[in-house]
Parts: structure tokens; C-alpha cells; sequence
């Protein structure tokens, strides 16, 4: 009788404390949609093509710079990727400071050093080349110059006083949409724990979608990046915040992964896919801009930060476990996504909400499966649980406005079928080799 007076209290207290987290995340979600739209958020003037960046250093000349910091990674610099704008920069007589030492998932360590040598060449403008990662830097670059503080002053919403830097972009991966949104994230040189930083001055002046550069993505990467893409769409259009305007930027990046997506993957040199898919991502971005994101990211930082799974992979293998567990509470909304994007099978439009919603969830499954992405996780531990579901409810009930608020047990069930999986995986490919 002890034993079930125990468990009847503690129900009792977990009933509660998630009343509370509901009642706070409910309330900090109003206020972000209200803010999302008293607070203006500009739009990046886009080029898209081949001559993309030649337009954009045209627009980045003619606003007056004359000494551009240029921001990627090692690996782009030594591909030699900058010199398509490097080189337009020497013909045009314009100096600039090539700063490479960008890591994936870049720490604060990385993003001070980046600003020291930006303030120490006395650069006026600053062009990111390169991934998410790459972008994120130079957002918290150019905001920290701007600002003249330390960029981990930034961090938080709203947090800056000043304008930043001009800032342009050129993404080489089709997949954050990064050079349209508002934020950046940055991790701790120690825990690696991921911290965000929120400003509409944030969002970059201009950004060049350039086929060309992406051609030479790998496929494995192609692949991570283009579910990213899917996944921001998606969270965007089941977002309690979405609207009529971020329902066509989410539905229109959707109905381009679906198609262009499988294109790019099984074919690199296919330009019409790779300035569809950087298209979408851009699309993507402006989307969760307003709409905000859900689970699926929340649970894969933290599946990043434990298990150095990067960003578009891990996005891959949670994203199908959360769509089930919002398959109640979005089924209206994900029905009218396939009709609104063409995921609807012949004869299948007077099905019911549930049978389309579980068609288009199966097709998602279907890609993730398509492009051979590892749905596995290495080195899952049950004792993380605790801590992943906390640091992911947390940043829901920040930032995100979801269709259904799950609780730590419904998290932690999703890791727990992510660890069975791997584990199953694990064991096959171990009885193969021996």
C-alpha cells in the first residue's frame, strides 16, 4: 500500500510539474508569435544562379564596403570555393581577410578569434561562405563588431543595441537556411552545449543561391543537409504560430525536397536540383523564422551534443518518431499539407485527415530511407535520458510553438525506440561480420 501511495504521489507530481511547463511554453509561445510580428523581420535581397555572386559582390560594393572579411572553413578554403568570390573581389579592386578556422557546431573560442581578426584588419563588411555552421559564426561575428561586445553577451533573445556589421552570405549546402533567419548558435568550448542568440538585426543584408558551388556537396551530405530542409519545413507548418505566409514558404520548401531532393542526391552535377533545393532551404528558413521549430530539433541537439551526430542526420532519425507522436494533434494540418504539395495518391483525396496524414509520414519515411542516411545512434546510454529530455523541453518551452507539448516520459520513449533501433542494427551488422 506504501509502494502505491509512492506512485500515486509522484503521478501526481509529474502531473503537475507538466501542467506548469505547459502553462509557461503556452505563454512564451504568445508572446514570440506577438513579437514575430510587432517586430519587423527583413528579408535578405536574394541572387540566384550561376553570375549569383557577382551580383551579390556588386551589392556589397555599391553599398560603400571596401574591406570584406570573409568567413568559411578550412576544407571550402583549401577546395578553393572562396575564389569565386575572391576573385571577382581582386577585379574590382576591393580588399579583403580570409578567416577559415570556422569548425562544425562552432564554439565560442572560434567565433572570438574570428572577431579579433575581423577588428584587427579593419574590415567593413563580412561575406559567409560555407554551411550553417560557417553562417552562424559570421552572424555572431558581424553582431559583435556591431555591437562592440563579447559575442557571448549576445546570447538570449533581443540582447543587442546596435545594427551589425553587414553581413552577406553564400551558402555551399542547400539545408539550415541560415542566410534568412534570425538567429545563430553558437556551443560552449567545454560542454558543447548549445546556446542561441535572437535578433531580426541578425538576418543578413543579402544571400547568393549558387548551383554551381553546391554541385560538389557529397551525396551523404546532400542528404543530411535536404532533410534539415524538410524538417524545418515541416515543424513550421504543424507550428501553432504558422500563418498564411509561413504556410507557403514551409509548403513550397515540402513540395521541392520531395521532388528535387532524390535528384540532387542520386545526381550532384544536376543544377536545376541544387538551386531547387537551395531555393527551399532558403524557404525553409524564412518559414521557421516566424513559426518557429518543435521536438525534432530540440531532441536532435541534444543528439548532436552527446553523440557528435551531426546536425542534418540526427534531424533524420528523430524526425519520423516525432511526426507519429504529433500524428493525432497535426493530422488535419499534415493532410492538407499532401493535398497542397501533391502527396496525395490517385483516388486517395476523399480519404479521411488520418489515412492522408499517415500516407504522407510513410513517404517521409520512405525518403529518409531512399537517401541511405544511418538511422542508428552509436553509444546510446539510458542513463542520458534524463538530461536530454530536460535540456529539449527547455528549449521548446523557449523558443518553439508545438502542436502538443510531450511530456519527459513521452520524450524519453522516443529515445528509447531510437536506442532499440540502433541497438538491433548494431547487433545484425555484428552477426554479419562474424
Amino acid at each position: 500500500m506504501k509502494t502505491q501511495n509512492s506512485i500515486t504521489k509522484l503521478v501526481k507530481n509529474n502531473s503537475l510539474q507538466h501542467a506548469g511547463y505547459l502553462a509557461v511554453a503556452k505563454t512564451r509561445a504568445k508572446v514570440l508569435k506577438a513579437v514575430s510580428y510587432v517586430i519587423p523581420i527583413r528579408r535578405p535581397m536574394l541572387f540566384v544562379g550561376e553570375t549569383a555572386c557577382d551580383e551579390l559582390c556588386d551589392m556589397l560594393i555599391n553599398e560603400g564596403n571596401t574591406n570584406v572579411f570573409i568567413v568559411t572553413d578550412t576544407v571550402l578554403n583549401e577546395l578553393g570555393i572562396p575564389a569565386k568570390v575572391t576573385d571577382y573581389l581582386d577585379a574590382k579592386n576591393i580588399s579583403y581577410h580570409i578567416y577559415d578556422g570556422i569548425t562544425p557546431d562552432p564554439t565560442f573560442k572560434v567565433v572570438e578569434e574570428g572577431l579579433r581578426q575581423s577588428i584587427e584588419a579593419n574590415c567593413d563588411s563580412i561575406v559567409a561562405i560555407g554551411g550553417g555552421s560557417v553562417i552562424d559564426a559570421a552572424k555572431m561575428i558581424a553582431m559583435s563588431q556591431g555591437n562592440k561586445c563579447k559575442p557571448k553577451q549576445l546570447i538570449g533573445i533581443l540582447k543587442a543595441r546596435k545594427s551589425a556589421t553587414p553581413l552577406y552570405c553564400v551558402p555551399t549546402t542547400a539545408g539550415t537556411g541560415s542566410e534568412a533567419t534570425l538567429g545563430a548558435v553558437v556551443s560552449d568550448d567545454k560542454t558543447h552545449q548549445k546556446a542561441l542568440s535572437i535578433d531580426p538585426r541578425m538576418v543578413p543584408l543579402a544571400a547568393a543561391i549558387d548551383p554551381v558551388i553546391m554541385k560538389g556537396m557529397p551525396a551523404h551530405i546532400t542528404a543530411d543537409t535536404g532533410i534539415d530542409v524538410l524538417t524545418h519545413a515541416l515543424e513550421a507548418w504543424m507550428s501553432a504560430n504558422a500563418s498564411v505566409e509561413t504556410d507557403y514558404y514551409a509548403a513550397s520548401a515540402v513540395k521541392s525536397v520531395m521532388h528535387y531532393l532524390p535528384l540532387a542526391y542520386k545526381d550532384g552535377g544536376n543544377l536545376k536540383a541544387r538551386e531547387e533545393m537551395g531555393i527551399a532551404a532558403h524557404y525553409g528558413g524564412i518559414a521557421f523564422n516566424k513559426a518557429g521549430l518543435g521536438y525534432v530539433h530540440a531532441i536532435a541537439h541534444q543528439l548532436g551534443a552527446y553523440y557528435s551526430i551531426p546536425h542534418g542526420r540526427a534531424n533524420a532519425i528523430v524526425l519520423p518518431y516525432v511526426l507519429d507522436v504529433n500524428r493525432k494533434a497535426s493530422k488535419k494540418r499534415l493532410a492538407a499539407l499532401a493535398k497542397r504539395t501533391g502527396m496525395v495518391q490517385d483516388g486517395q483525396a476523399a480519404s479521411g485527415d488520418s489515412e492522408i496524414a499517415d500516407h504522407l509520414i510513410t513517404q517521409v519515411r520512405n525518403l529518409i530511407a531512399d537517401l541511405n542516411i544511418d538511422p542508428t545512434v552509436n553509444g546510446m546510454q539510458t542513463s542520458d535520458f534524463n538530461d536530454i529530455a530536460k535540456a529539449a523541453a527547455k528549449e521548446v518551452s523557449d523558443t518553439y510553438a508545438v502542436p502538443t507539448y510531450l511530456s519527459a516520459t513521452e520524450m524519453k520513449e522516443i529515445l528509447m525506440k531510437i536506442k532499440q533501433a540502433s541497438d538491433e542494427r548494431a547487433d545484425k551488422d555484428s552477426q554479419k561480420s562474424s
